[in-house]
């Protein structure tokens, strides 16, 4: 008999679709499998989930609610990219059956929102125009998106590539020492790369008058 009679709440709802999409990936996760693992029928969620796809919204804000972005209130716009950049593949990567849902999946939840907009109020009170912001914003985060789907991609099969010959020059992509030429290195390199010229960008466009100097 479900426990229908003893009170359930949201959290306890997206925590139990979580442990599905990591355990099963995107087509395990319905209404009826939460239901089940939560024991409850599964007209009881509907007090709490109006249907699988807010529970989707759900799983994305439960992930962007770990995301850090205390560097926009206190660091140099620089640094907080950095350091948001960093805390944003670390949330997604622990979560990769989740990422291939999110990455065809409407941005509507609250706190995705809430964290652009602390992001583009920091940028903008660090002199980037609004227009220049968002390019920052989307540019970085393409980066640290892409780079999500790198790390939790499966790696290429080593003995195919050890016993063809003729493609010598393309061994030390697959039999390099990860930690030091691995996704998460390729990550954090592309990003200090971008970072290095968006202060160009930056001290270039104060020349111009197109953005102010914080």
């Amino acid at each position: 008999m479900r426990r229908d009679d003893e009170p359930i709440n949201r959290d306890q709802i997206v925590q139990a679709a979580l442990e599905i999409v990591d355990e099963g990936g995107n087509g395990d996760l319905s209404m009826r499998a939460v239901a089940k693992r939560v024991d409850r029928h599964v007209s009881s969620l509907y007090n709490h989930v109006t249907n699988r796809a807010e529970l989707v919204e759900l799983l994305s804000a439960h992930i962007v609610k770990g995301i850090d972005v205390s560097g926009f209130a206190t660091l140099p716009w620089p640094q907080a990219l950095a350091q948001w950049s960093k805390s944003y593949v670390t949330e997604f990567v622990a979560h990769p059956n989740l990422v291939q849902i999110l990455a065809t999946s409407p941005v509507r939840d609250l706190p995705t929102l809430i964290m652009y907009e602390t992001m583009m109020t920091s940028l903008s009170a660090q002199g980037w125009s609004v227009r220049e912001a968002v390019l920052v914003i989307r540019t970085v985060e393409a980066h640290a998106w892409g780079s999500v789907f790198d790390i939790v991609a499966p790696q290429p099969d080593i003995a195919v590539y050890e016993s063809t010959p003729g493609y010598d020059a393309i061994q030390a992509l697959v039999t390099t020492e990860p930690a030091e030429y691995g996704a998460w290195a390729s990550f954090e390199a592309g990003l200090q790369a971008l970072i290095d010229g968006l202060e160009i960008r930056h001290d270039a466009l104060v020349e111009q008058g197109v953005v102010a100097r914080a």
